[in-house]
């Protein structure tokens, strides 16, 4: 009878999940995701949002503690108090009302608009207000949001009254003409002729053409009234006691940091031409206003001290509206000022000649308020307007002393006009120093701006072999910030200079000698501070022709006392004045690449500078073996000892922590199970027993506890049970260099070993790391849609590739078609159904591959490269950047110009190689395409045509590299399984596959039906 019953639980459960449906193209849209997502600074309350791919989201806010859950839809932008005590958000219209407005081409000021809404924590009422365009709430202060409404809607009874006037102008008009007519009949005596008549009728048209003038002259004077672009209200509420101020013609409000001041600028009002535009500064406490600035034309880039008693900012007010060449200041103000005034100008002492202050840069005061940092920029001439478009001849002239390619130039054009150069202004000495120039470009302030020096880089006369090493050499100074006196540290490396924290040192891994240097402000010393590590502190799979990538550093600790980074595996401490020898951060980390675990520092307070000793930190661990990843949280200078295997298969993800509290939300997620948020919880019982207890601090939050004391607080999608999905699995096999190599398996959840399998390969470098993630059935920019192909009967292999420099295609081709061949030999796929998809450089190693094997019945290639003697000297139209680095230094690992190696060149070009394709290929290549040239297809695809091979170009139109537009995404994912389902499932074929779509058709017919 057990055995009966058994056998009955197994084929009932066989039943139900052949049951399972097959996913298919309707049900993208309703997948969700969670969006944004907050906890409190106290750790009792969490809100996040569920979005579907398209159509209306909710606003999710939960206690987990007391179970308190209020769902409101369509809610995002959210914000958690500094207090904790309230929620602000925006509500989104109807996704479908907006939908319906864009169809119907509704004004911007018509379309449905935002609202906001108000919750205090804990409670079920919602305050709302319609139509707002934005809100802030102070960074530190507890008591106020500021929001400010749209436009009113038009009044009707304005839209009746002016139809009114429409008719009574009109019959004006009617009686004016038939008076003059009545006057001119009567004058006239006798018979009236034919020149009598059309006399008549020329007085009565000029008298109607005289009157209409004068009605529009009139209503032209109220209408130029109206030209001026008006603010709207403004409400300041207290939240504590629900009072509201509501300011008027408001263009622009900031609150300072610490919530104590509310800044406001106001535009004039169009029906009064006395009104002024102004800067206002409204105290929070005392509720008095003081007028900052009055009567300018633009105001901008605010900026408060960070206890909000000192205002900055760049203003013009002199010159015309419609001037073509304007000359900002910079404006300074505190409370004892009656207002604003001008501490730097064009004619300031310290101003290089011919510059003026940028209305372009940042305005930021140093965290002690004695320094003002600013930009200022050339002046540059205005356009000569006397010039005729149609007579002046438009051209771009390349020039080889030019540091960048014209393409790249017309790209950064924007950035160019505005580029600025850092220059401080001294408040108590009211003294401007010049910091940046063209050959000191890039500035960083130090020590929040409270150093005496900043760090400049530049690399300039280096630029132009960027086009073909991918990276430039820098020269980096200090700067004094009191004369201007610069200092050098280095000239000439491939190097990025960093300031630490405190400002004592500047610090940076030189890719050429692979090791770490720090240069000491005090003495001028540089030093090399990880000599003594023997492990390596850069990429060890490094397979691009290039200096290897660093790890990365973890962080300074307090007074640039010590200095942490990575290997690849565990982190180092490491004495920036290197006295003290170099060593693991924490004991027993060692035991970490023997268990090929990395470790990494997840920062959880912006605000720190520092690395804090004595505390709990949190770090992310990935074991390189198993894939699994987990938190675990660690003390700084105790003993800890690392985990080094976890027993379930999840990955957690994006871990936000309560500002005052131990508590974290997180997702966690596995390819079967959507990444759903959870929480640690801010109970007593968790807390007190992972939190408070000294015995447990070297396992604290390690994966386990973080698994099995984690609350989940979603479940976003349950219809995922409908479906037949499938499974991820790490795959193992031996390329044909004998070399292990891993992938993902993908495997349908109704998976029967006894069945042949169609199945796909899709690649792109090396994904077998992301083995536990969840892949949203959703239409994809470009890549292969794995659980749709998956759930509908398609085993998907994703392997990785290692390459080696010269042969980027006979190394694809190694690992690709092993892998694939050895699931052939395990009888899970059938060897006359296979399939490859790739994109960009798994496009350009699908159209590769099918010049080597017949292996493939179909192959898809997007964005691919054909020929890399063409492509080797072409544009990244996207960048403006030329693609020679791509090919000497970088993905494409030819690792030789052009004319060193054409042989290879000519090796890894599938265009040369075409004759051998017996492959059925499908080619994206767009128009648009910003990183691979659009020729790059058409070459592909004319030469496989002329050779009478099928194949077909999909070129969407306007599109880039990787689709943009949703409704191309779709369209491109029912045409991919169209093509292989008729290919490897033997279906019939769609219309623009049998028959095309011919260009009188476009527009009409997309050839996706089945006959």
């Amino acid at each position: 009878m057990k055995n009966f019953l058994l056998l009955f639980a197994i084929i009932i459960s066989t039943k139900s999940s052949a049951q399972k449906k097959p996913l298919d193209h309707s049900v993208y849209d309703n997948w969700k995701s969670i969006g944004e997502k907050i906890i409190s600074n106290d750790g009792q309350f969490v809100a996040y949002t569920i979005n579907p791919q398209e159509g209306d989201a909710e606003l999710i806010i939960q206690n987990p503690t007391t179970k308190y859950k209020k769902v409101v839809p369509r809610g995002y932008n959210a914000v958690i108090t500094e207090d904790s005590k309230f929620l602000v958000f925006k509500i989104k219209p109807f996704f479908q009302d907006t939908r319906q407005a864009k169809i119907k081409k509704k004004k911007v000021d018509d379309m449905p608009k935002d609202s906001i809404a108000i919750i205090e924590l804990g409670k079920d009422s919602i305050i709302k207000k319609a139509r707002i365009k934005n809100y802030k709430t102070p960074e530190k202060g507890e008591d106020f949001v500021a929001y400010q409404l749209e436009k009113p809607l038009p009044d009707t009874t304005k839209k009746k009254a002016t139809a009114d006037s429409v008719k009574i102008k009109n019959d004006m008009l009617l009686k004016v003409a038939d008076s003059v007519i009545r006057k001119s009949i009567d004058s006239i005596k006798g018979k009236i002729n034919r020149a009598a008549l059309i006399e008549i009728a020329n007085k009565a048209a000029i008298q109607i053409i005289k009157q209409g003038k004068d009605m529009a002259d009139a209503e032209g004077d109220d209408a130029a009234a109206g030209t001026v672009s008006e603010g709207t209200d403004l409400v300041l509420r207290n939240l504590t006691n629900n009072k509201e101020t509501v300011f008027k013609l408001v263009n622009e409000f900031y609150f300072d940091k610490k919530g104590t001041k509310l800044l406001i600028e106001t535009t004039r009002n169009s029906k009064d031409s006395s009104s002024k535009a102004l800067v206002l500064l409204y105290n929070l406490q005392s509720q008095k206003m003081d007028t900052v600035l009055k009567e300018f034309n633009n105001s901008k880039n605010y900026a408060f001290d960070e206890d909000g008693n000192q205002l900055a900012f760049v203003a013009e007010r002199d010159s015309s509206e419609k001037a073509l060449t304007k000359f900002y200041k910079l404006w300074y103000y505190t409370s004892t000022q009656d207002s604003a005034k001008i501490i730097a100008d064009k004619n300031t002492a310290g101003m290089q000649l011919g510059y003026t202050v940028s209305e372009n840069a940042l305005v930021k005061f140093s965290k002690d308020g004695s320094k003002l940092f600013f930009g200022n920029a050339p002046i540059r001439s205005p356009k000569d307007t006397t010039l005729v478009d149609f007579e002046t001849a438009r051209l771009d002239v390349w020039n080889y002393k030019d540091d960048y390619l014209q393409p790249q130039q017309l790209k950064n054009m924007d950035t160019e006009l505005k580029r600025s150069y850092t220059a401080v202004y001294h408040i108590q000495q009211k003294k401007m120093v010049q910091l940046g120039a063209e050959d000191a470009e890039n500035i960083t302030v130090v020590n929040e701006g409270n150093a005496d020096w900043v760090l400049a880089e530049s690399n300039k006369g280096n630029r132009v072999e960027g086009q073909w090493t991918g990276r430039t050499k820098s020269t980096a100074y200090i700067i004094s910030t009191a004369t201007g006196k610069r200092k050098t540290i280095f000239k000439n490396l491939y190097v990025n200079a960093e300031a630490s924290p405190a400002g004592k040192f500047v610090y940076w891994y030189h890719p050429e000698l692979k090791n770490y240097f720090t240069y000491e402000i005090a003495t001028g010393l540089t030093r090399n501070i990880t000599g003594k590590i023997k492990i390596p502190l850069y990429d060890e799979e490094n397979d691009v022709p290039d200096l290897p990538n660093n790890y990365g550093v973890m962080g300074w600790q307090e007074n640039d006392t010590s200095f942490l980074l990575y290997d690849k595996y565990e982190v180092w401490k490491t004495d920036p004045l290197n006295s003290i020898a170099p060593s693991l951060f924490f004991a027993g980390n060692a035991a970490a690449r023997k268990d090929k675990i990395t470790y990494r520092y997840i920062k959880t307070n912006k605000e720190e500078r520092f690395v804090p000793a004595g505390r709990q930190l949190v770090f992310k661990a990935f074991d390189n073996t198993n894939k699994h990843s987990f938190y675990q949280v660690s003390i700084i200078d105790t003993p800890c000892y690392f985990l080094s295997k976890v027993l379930y298969s999840n990955t957690f993800n994006n871990l936000v922590k309560a500002k005052n509290t131990m508590a974290f939300i997180f997702t966690k997620e596995s390819f079967q199970s959507s990444p759903n948020l959870y929480c640690t919880g801010n109970s007593t019982e968790v807390h007190n027993k992972y939190l408070n207890a000294p015995e447990l601090s070297d396992t604290l939050f390690s994966g386990s506890n973080f698994n099995e004391y984690a609350i989940q607080l979603s479940d976003i999608n349950p219809q995922q049970k409908d479906y037949n999905w499938g499974t991820a699995e790490l795959y193992t096999w031996k390329t044909y260099t004998g070399k292990k190599s891993n992938g993902i398996l993908y495997k349908p959840e109704d998976f029967d070993p006894k069945k042949k399998y169609p199945l796909i390969c899709y690649f792109y470098e090396k994904l077998s790391d992301g083995l536990y993630n969840y892949i949203l059935p959703a239409p994809t920019a470009s890549r292969l849609n794995i659980p749709f192909f998956v759930s509908r009967g398609y085993i998907v292999l994703a392997p990785d590739i290692s390459y080696t420099t010269g042969h980027p295609g006979n190394d694809a081709y190694n690992y690709i078609v092993s892998g694939a061949r050895a699931l052939v030999k395990l009888d899970l796929v059938d060897s006359t159904k296979i399939g490859i998809q790739g994109q960009s450089w798994g496009g350009y190693q699908v159209a590769y591959l099918i010049t080597k094997t017949n292996l493939f019945k179909a192959a898809w290639a997007g964005a691919p490269v054909a020929n890399m003697t063409s492509a080797y000297g072409g544009i990244r139209w996207e960048s403006g950047v030329n693609r020679q680095f791509q090919y000497e230094k970088g993905q494409s690992r030819v690792g030789a110009t052009l004319w060193e190696k054409p042989q290879l060149y000519i090796e890894n070009s599938p265009l040369f190689h075409l004759p051998k394709v017996q492959t059925a290929l499908v080619i994206m290549s767009n128009d648009a395409d910003g990183a691979v040239p659009w020729y790059q297809g058409i070459e592909l695809f004319t030469a496989l045509r002329r050779l009478g091979k099928p194949v077909w170009l999909l070129n969407y139109n306007g599109e880039a590299h990787n689709l943009v537009e949703r409704k191309n995404r779709k369209d491109i994912q029912i045409r991919e399984q169209q093509f292989f389902d008729w290919m490897l499932k033997g279906e019939k074929p769609a219309k623009w596959i049998t028959d095309g779509v011919p260009a009188t058709e476009k527009g009409k017919d997309w050839g996706l039906q089945v006959e």
